[in-house]
C-alpha cells in the first residue's frame, strides 16, 4: 500500500505505530486529506515579500524549458522583480518559515508522533503553472503537505534508480528520472518521502507546498560536533608537549616519536 485516505482516527490513514514500522524511513505514503479544507496561513504575496528581507533564507528557480535550462539565484530579492518573472516556471523557496509564522510553526503539532529533535523547519514554496526544482533526491525525511493550487508529483521507488547528478546545472538535480508513481495533489494532502528517494514535482496551477523536513546530520558532521563539544571543555593550557626532545634525523619529518606525543595528548 502507497496511498491512504486519513480519518478522523488516524491522521496518516493508518495508526502512527504502522507508519513507523512499515513507512518511516523506508518506504513513501501519500496520505490524502491529512488536513481536510486546509486553508494556508499565508498568500504567496506574503512569501515574496518575506523572500525580499535580508535575514530570510530564499531562493529563485526559474526553467526554460525549450532550452532545459535552470537557473538558481539566492535572496534577498526587490519587490520589483517578481512582476518580471512571467506566468510561468519560476519558484520561489523560503527556509524556515515555523520561525516568521506561528500559523506555520502550529502545524508542527501534527508531527508531535517524531522526536521534535528531528524537526528541522518548515519550508514554503510558491510555484506558477510549470514551476518546479526539478528531479532530485534529498537526503532527509521530509512531509510534503499541498497547501495551495494542485501540484504534481512523481516518484521512483526502485532502489536501484540512478542518482547521478547533471554537470550543467547549479542545482544537483538528476541525469535520469523515470516515474514508477504519479498523483496530483490538492489542498490537505501530505506525501512522505523518506531519504534517498527520486522525486519530481512540477505546479499544475500556481500553487504554494509545505515541506516538513527532518534533521538528519551525517555521520561526519556528528563526529565534528562532538570534536568541538569535546574541545570547548578542554582547559587552554591542556597542550602538546614534547619535553625531552631528541635531536631529529630530518627537521621536516613529523616522525614516529611526534605522532606517540600526539597520541599521548589527545588519551589524555
Amino acid at each position: 500500500m502507497i496511498e491512504t485516505h486519513a480519518n478522523a482516527q488516524h491522521f496518516l490513514g493508518i495508526p502512527v505505530a504502522a507508519f513507523l514500522r512499515d513507512y518511516w524511513q523506508k518506504k513513501p505514503l501519500l496520505i490524502r486529506q491529512a488536513l481536510p479544507g486546509y486553508q494556508a496561513p499565508l498568500a504567496p504575496e506574503d512569501l515574496a515579500g518575506l523572500a525580499c528581507e535580508e535575514a530570510a533564507l530564499s531562493r529563485l528557480v526559474t526553467y526554460k524549458r525549450k532550452k532545459d535550462q535552470w537557473s538558481l539565484r539566492t535572496g534577498p530579492f526587490a519587490e520589483e522583480e517578481f512582476p518580471k518573472l512571467g506566468k510561468r516556471d519560476w519558484t520561489l523557496l523560503v527556509q524556515d518559515m515555523d520561525k516568521w509564522d506561528m500559523d506555520v510553526r502550529a502545524l508542527l503539532d501534527h508531527f508531535r508522533f517524531l522526536p521534535a529533535w528531528r524537526v528541522d523547519d518548515v519550508m514554503i514554496s510558491f510555484a506558477t503553472p510549470g514551476g518546479s526544482v526539478g528531479p532530485h533526491i534529498d537526503q532527509y525525511d521530509v512531509f510534503l503537505l499541498q497547501a495551495q493550487g494542485r501540484r504534481r508529483w512523481q516518484i521512483d521507488d526502485d532502489p536501484a534508480a540512478p542518482k547521478q547528478f547533471r554537470p550543467d546545472v547549479e542545482l544537483k538535480l538528476l541525469q535520469e528520472f523515470t516515474a514508477s508513481h504519479e498523483w496530483v495533489l490538492e489542498p490537505g494532502d501530505i506525501l512522505y518521502l523518506p531519504p534517498g528517494v527520486p522525486h519530481h514535482g512540477e505546479a499544475v496551477d500556481a500553487c504554494m507546498t509545505f515541506s516538513i523536513g527532518m534533521r538528519a546530520p551525517s555521520q561526519a558532521e556528528l563526529i565534528v560536533d562532538l570534536a568541538e563539544e569535546l574541545a570547548a571543555a578542554l582547559p587552554e593550557e591542556a597542550r602538546y608537549s614534547d619535553a625531552g626532545l631528541s635531536e631529529p634525523l630530518d627537521a621536516f619529518e613529523i616522525d614516529a616519536s611526534a605522532f606517540a606525543r600526539v597520541d599521548d595528548a589527545i588519551a589524555s
